[in-house]
């Protein structure tokens, strides 16, 4: 107290004040753990005197007083801060007693909202959550199932030719295997569709060739539609291109086969393995005609089915057209290009394609002409055979307006090849009729003309020599339907020709210009026995066609026996001829009609025509002309 009272009494000094606490050793700062009391014993001296004693401790004690001074000094100074954090802190107090308050009634009242309200609710929605998840399970699970069994009803629809159906269910189900590919099971599913959608498409192919031989407009559309689902319209065309030439060279070597096989009477498979242009020259004379008429036959076919196909595309895309065309809208111009292109596309590929398919047709059928050698023909046949490929020539040009130079060609060899052979027979039968002609009237009626002979038949027809009147069109309208619209719906052009043979020799047979009516009877009472008229006039024509010796003329004996009836032929306005004469005229008319159907050979006919003649005119001059002294 006698310190402090001191200290109070003195007047302070800053100065004094700060040297006195800057004189404090600097281990009394150290922590509070620090000893005083020990560290001030310590360092006392081991002589103790009590005057050093004394002095030390009034320093201690002054150090003490400064330091307290200074301390109570700095409190004062923070007095009002200090008074101010104070009240603070209480607030905070007061504030934090309220919140504590709060937080214990609202976990009272969530304690009673989760007891009565909240786990119930949850619990429904928990439930109803697991309900829905278990339902789309199910869904997944029959999804999965159906998918397990589509084979069974692709393999279903692809028995029943329902290519768009299968595709499109294919499709189908590749898209819900690829939402449903999170499940193991999924992966080897979705491989097996792809297995199944290219054996579609295999199918599908096969299905496509078979157009080439037999259109089905049902069929092919079904087909169309089902390439159209898998995008690829312009491949089947490619494809279907590539099927009608491997149908026609099929169709050719399997007709020619099976005449081939026929004719040689054994089940030999050599046949088989020879190529297409070896195995014509197998064929023989007697099958040559039917082969060639089944030959074209087939190939009629081939390139009806491309002619339909053409068709229905052209239907086709008039109507999708108009339907384009109906709803169109600018919000789908790429797909409407996508689908012109496609159809140009289309439409370029057939039209070039129409060429290449009669080229095609034309060597086939260029080949199996050139096999054989038809100058040993029968003239009948050969005539046959030239109208068979007329006919061809006449579908080539209908088909895509070719003039068929290579068919043009190979039957021009044929027919030189032939005419001259024909030509070099027909002289000496001439030169046999000539020998053993007698030179005396052959009665015919004053009505004869040379339109009634068989050989002339066809300068009276406005038409095909192919087709035999009973087949003539009723109506000249119908002369400009084409062959393909008139056997669209069914028929065959060379059926017509198959039966035209037959008919001919029935009309001809039929229609003899020599029977006697009744006014010629009155004129040639003498020749009304059978066994006085001649051979030649009992017939439709002489059978110089076999090749055989032609039948000799009547007997000298039978016509000198005829000579005392002479009398009655002058009074009849007929013509003069004789066997030889008819003979020549036939010859005519079979040399004429050779000209009319061969047009490209028709000089070199009319030259041999003249040979004829000027043979004929030279052995009348020869008998009868020669002033012989």
């Amino acid at each position: 107290q006698e310190e402090l009272r001191e200290l109070h009494e003195e007047p302070p000094d800053p100065q004094a004040q700060q040297e006195i606490i800057n004189s404090i050793e600097e281990v009394y700062f150290s922590n509070d753990s620090f000893d005083i009391v020990k560290y001030e014993l310590e360092r006392l001296p081991p002589v103790l005197s009590l005057q050093e004693l004394e002095e030390y401790r009034d320093k201690l004690k002054q150090q003490q007083a400064a330091v307290s001074k200074k301390v109570a000094d700095l409190i004062l100074e923070k007095q009002p801060a200090y008074v101010e954090e104070l009240e603070r802190v209480t607030s905070l107090q007061s504030g934090l007693q309220l919140a504590a308050v709060i937080c214990t009634n609202g976990r009272r009242h969530l304690n009673i909202a989760k007891e009565g309200f909240t786990q119930t609710s949850l619990g429904l929605l928990a439930n109803q959550r697991k309900r829905q998840l278990l339902i789309g399970l199910l869904k997944s699970l029959r999804t999965i199932k159906t998918l397990q069994r589509t084979d069974v009803r692709l393999s279903e629809m692809l028995e029943e030719e329902d290519y768009p159906g299968a595709i499109q269910l294919c499709l189908e189900c590749q898209k819900a295997a690829s939402t449903f590919k999170h499940y193991s099971c999924i992966s080897e599913l979705n491989s097996k569709l792809q297995d199944t959608l290219e054996q579609i498409e295999e199918q599908l192919d096969v299905a496509l060739s078979k157009i080439c031989k037999n259109f089905d407009i049902n069929h092919y559309t079904k087909v169309q539609q089902a390439y159209r689902l898998l995008g690829k319209t312009q491949t089947a065309m490619d494809q279907l291109h590539m099927h009608f030439t491997q149908a026609i060279h099929n169709t050719v070597f399997q007709v020619v086969l099976g005449y081939v096989e026929l004719c040689a009477g054994n089940t030999d498979t050599k046949f088989q393995k020879l190529q297409y242009k070896d195995l014509c020259t197998h064929i023989t004379s007697d099958s040559y005609i039917p082969c060639l008429a089944d030959l074209c036959k087939a190939l009629w076919e081939v390139m009806l089915s491309y002619y339909r196909t053409m068709q229905w595309h052209e239907n086709h895309d008039q109507d999708e057209a108009a339907v384009v065309s109906a709803v169109s809208d600018g919000n789908n111009v790429v797909g409407t290009e996508e689908n012109s292109f496609d159809r140009n596309y289309v439409k370029k590929k057939l039209e070039h394609g129409l060429s290449r398919i009669w080229q095609d047709v034309q060597l086939k059928v260029k080949t199996y002409l050139l096999g054989t050698d038809l100058s040993n023909f029968k003239y009948d046949d050969f005539i046959f055979v030239l109208d068979v490929i007329s006919r061809l020539m006449q579908v080539g040009e209908e088909f895509c307006g070719s003039k068929s130079e290579v068919l043009q060609e190979s039957i021009r060899k044929q027919s030189v090849n032939y005419f001259k052979t024909y030509h070099r027979t027909r002289l000496e039968e001439l030169r046999m009729f000539l020998e053993n002609e007698t030179w005396e009237l052959c009665p015919v009626k004053s009505s004869f003309s040379i339109l009634q002979l068989h050989e002339f038949k066809f300068m009276e027809q406005s038409r095909s020599p192919s087709v035999s009147p009973s087949k003539q069109p009723a109506s000249a309208a119908s002369s400009t339907v084409t062959l393909f619209e008139q056997y669209c719906a069914g028929g065959n052009p060379f059926e017509i020709q198959a039966d035209s043979k037959d008919d001919e020799t029935e009309d001809v047979l039929a229609s003899n210009g020599y029977e006697s009516d009744e006014q010629e009877k009155s004129a040639y009472q003498e020749y009304d026995s059978d066994s006085d008229v001649p051979e030649e006039l009992k017939r439709d024509y002489v059978d110089e066609q076999t090749g055989d010796a032609p039948i000799k003329s009547v007997s000298r004996e039978t016509l000198r026996s005829r000579k005392r009836s002479d009398y009655n032929l002058n009074k009849v306005n007929a013509p003069i001829l004789t066997n030889t004469t008819l003979n020549v005229i036939r010859l005519v008319g079979k040399y004429m009609q050779m000209m009319n159907i061969l047009k490209p050979i028709a000089f070199d006919v009319i030259h041999f025509m003249s040979q004829l003649f000027d043979y004929y005119l030279y052995a009348v001059y020869t008998f009868f002309g020669r002033n012989d002294m």
